[in-house]
């Protein structure tokens, strides 16, 4: 689940929002920063737990009176909720404990299972204990300190290790969770809260703690509790979104402290974090010691003007695509220069001109009859068009032969020369990389054109491997790293789709990175890269994106809400299909509606 990005009161939304992202060097740097001014780290400790339990007392108690509205019977009856607390030894533990004593303390039948403790680390240690109440700590650390006092408290307690004894075996990877069997309620509760592993995870769990998130995982499958992780899923690496061999609590909720990690809306991220909920601990900009955020979150749209009256198709853009060829006799893929012509068409664009194989003219007049086509191969024609258009928009469908990459070259160079807005997708990314490994003046000049005028690049993980020359799992191991170098080297803005997708905006020699909150996994499917493509060119055409203010994030966000609108049932239209079988060529229809709902009345901004 990810924020939530519906189009109902989007067009009052102005400017747009957005919430900082940190890494986890940075989240230890607050820290120190609130430290250093005299707070208490174990206090912070404390007034985590507490306001997490508060929250989880208030989720449960509405969560029980929307099942009780809807008629929905209860999963249980009886009279406390119950709880299994999964904590590890670490900070993230600690967090883990002093939640199980507050839980307890509010009523609630709590377990804490501990992974990785001997049964001597769970010794009830009165000299640790008698000078430490709930209001004081020792000069144990913060997470004994937490263990001591839950113990001291009461809180029952499992070892992992006994329960896999229990289970009559070390854990076996292809077990049925439902003939598991467990002492007290470790396995039978509500909620299940994760507090294994925190954010300074930075490699695969091992041996028991691998065991233990697999276990977690498939005993929350069987008993179906709400999953809640604190902080971040055990196993997640907070600064870049990946899970490392599946190994990761798949959580319902995160409640995230401190401040937003990077990792939680990117990459595998989106999968196995859940609902994210911010704890408010301290101030995230402390005075002199405010950190900037490794990228910002865009969860809503800028509103759009309505148009004049008195306008004409030349008011609002010429938009001229470049792409869609046959090679050597091949069937080609004209589909994609149609895709790209169909969603810059979408956004309103005054007027689209297709510059694409002849043997596609009909297909796309037939698709298309509003566009107008051109002769791919036709170089004077193309260049006089090109003179005219309001935005360039290469690649998609180019080819990637020798004759393709002339034709990149020749129509790239008149459009920098033209001093035209630029977008480059697909082909035409393979055919930067070579320019950009043969050392071609194209480059430094596309890097110069780019400091004055909108060139929006558009890869996925391959296409940007291929730019920076790396391997696929070099950029997805460090996708901040992979967009800020293609920048460096190219020069222009960054779209680097994927889950969360990221984008690179330039703006007076400082680089911004935002994460898009919208979009879904059935767009995962062929052609969505082209309708990007086009949706930017169009927007640009029609001056809807503007680099001081609304960039290239608004054309991705809302190519991400035109996908989410279409699987999602909350918004009750007729363009509702569901990921499976979402097609690209449903997606202009949606952005129609999409940019309808963002045109408002109130042309002030």
């Amino acid at each position: 689940m990810k924020p939530d990005c519906h189009l109902s009161a989007l067009a009052s939304i102005m400017p747009n929002e957005t919430t900082a992202l940190y890494n986890s060097e940075q989240v230890y740097a607050m820290e120190q920063a609130w430290f250093a001014q005299g707070h208490d780290s174990f206090g912070l400790m404390q007034q985590a737990a507490w306001q997490m339990a508060q929250y989880i007392q208030k989720a449960h108690e509405q969560k029980c009176a929307t099942a009780s509205i809807n008629g929905t019977p209860a999963r249980r009856h009886r009279y406390q909720q119950r709880a299994s607390i999964w904590v590890g030894k670490g900070n993230n533990g600690g967090d883990g404990w002093l939640l199980a004593h507050y839980l307890q303390r509010m009523g609630w039948q709590v377990q804490v299972v501990t992974v990785g403790f001997s049964k001597d680390d769970l010794e009830t240690d009165s000299s640790k204990i008698q000078d430490t109440d709930i209001n004081s700590a020792t000069s144990i650390s913060d997470a004994e300190s937490a263990k001591q006092i839950a113990l001291a408290k009461g809180c029952r307690y499992k070892r992992f290790e006994e329960m896999c004894a229990e289970w009559d075996a070390s854990p076996d990877i292809d077990a049925d969770a439902s003939t598991w069997q467990a002492s007290g309620y470790a396995v039978d509760a509500d909620v299940y809260i994760d507090a294994i592993f925190g954010i300074g995870l930075d490699r695969a769990p091992a041996g028991i703690y691998q065991s233990a998130i697999y276990r977690f995982n498939q005993l929350a499958k069987c008993y179906k509790p709400f999953v809640i992780a604190v902080d971040i899923p055990s196993g997640l690496v907070a600064a870049t979104g990946e899970v490392f061999a599946g190994a990761a609590i798949q959580a319902d909720m995160t409640l995230c402290l401190v401040a937003r990690k990077f990792g939680l809306h990117t990459k595998d991220g989106m999968d196995y974090s859940g609902q994210v909920v911010d704890i408010a601990l301290i101030p995230y900009a402390l005075e002199d010691n405010a950190l900037k955020p490794v990228a910002k979150l865009v969860t809503s749209a800028y509103a759009l003007t309505p148009r004049q009256q008195n306008s004409y198709k030349g008011s609002y853009g010429h938009v001229l695509i470049i792409g869609g060829n046959r090679v050597d006799g091949s069937q080609g893929m004209g589909g994609a220069a149609i895709l790209s012509a169909s969603s810059a068409m979408a956004t309103g664009a005054g007027k689209i001109t297709v510059a694409c194989h002849e043997a596609f003219h009909a297909a796309l007049l037939t698709s298309l009859p509003d566009a107008m086509t051109i002769n791919l191969h036709d170089a004077d024609g193309v260049m006089q068009l090109l003179k005219g258009a309001s935005v360039i928009a290469i690649g998609m469908g180019l080819g990637r032969d020798d004759k393709a990459k002339k034709l990149f070259v020749c129509y790239l160079k008149a459009a920098i020369t033209e001093k035209k807005p630029i977008v480059i997708d697909a082909d035409g990314l393979y055919h930067l990389a070579d320019l950009h490994k043969e050392h071609h003046p194209l480059i430094a000049a596309l890097q110069q054109h780019s400091a004055h005028h909108s060139v929006c690049l558009t890869p996925h993980s391959g296409e940007a491997a291929k730019l920076l020359g790396m391997e696929v799992s070099q950029v997805e191991s460090d996708r901040l790293a992979a967009i800020r170098q293609c920048a460096t080297d190219y020069g222009g803005d960054w779209v680097l789709k994927g889950a969360g997708s990221l984008v690179l905006e330039q703006r007076e020699q400082q680089a911004q990175i935002y994460v898009c909150a919208a979009g879904n996994a059935g767009m995962a499917t062929a052609g969505m890269g082209d309708v990007l493509s086009g949706l930017i060119a169009g927007l640009l055409a029609q001056k809807d994106l503007i680099r001081e203010s609304r960039g290239l994030q608004q054309a991705v966000l809302l190519h991400g809400m035109a996908g989410d609108m279409l699987i999602n049932q909350t918004d009750k239209t007729a363009l509702l299909i569901g990921q499976r079988g979402l097609q690209a060529q449903d997606m202009p229809a949606a952005i129609r509606h999409v940019m309808q709902e963002l045109t408002v009345s109130d042309d002030s901004w």
